[in-house]
């Protein structure tokens, strides 16, 4: 599975029924709840790392990059333009893109 292909399965969760699909329901939730839940993952994503067991990061880094493309969906951002956006930052060091943001 790709990342484009998870994104689009989630966009096409947001006309689902909730009673049927857990992206629905969280989507449902509203862009609030959906932040809310990457942050969650986002932390026990943070735990794993810490503790050194690789089964259970992988297993985490999958939770926050599903919730991380819920989140997106949830309030319209579409994956394409993520990677616009990475692909904008590529032409330019790291330390000089950080820079341009103050």
């Amino acid at each position: 599975m790709t990342l484009q292909e998870l994104f689009e399965t989630i966009e096409a969760r947001k006309s689902a029924d909730p009673a049927s699909s857990w992206t629905a329901q969280l989507l449902a939730k509203g862009p609030e709840k959906c932040a809310e839940k990457f942050g969650e993952e986002a932390i026990e994503a943070i735990i794993e790392a810490t503790k050194g067991d690789k089964a259970a990061l992988t297993s985490e880094a999958a939770d926050v990059i599903y919730h991380l493309l819920v989140m997106l969906a949830a309030r319209d951002v579409t994956l394409d333009a993520v990677m616009r956006e990475l692909a904008r930052r590529q032409s330019q060091s790291g330390i000089a893109e950080k820079a341009s943001r103050s």
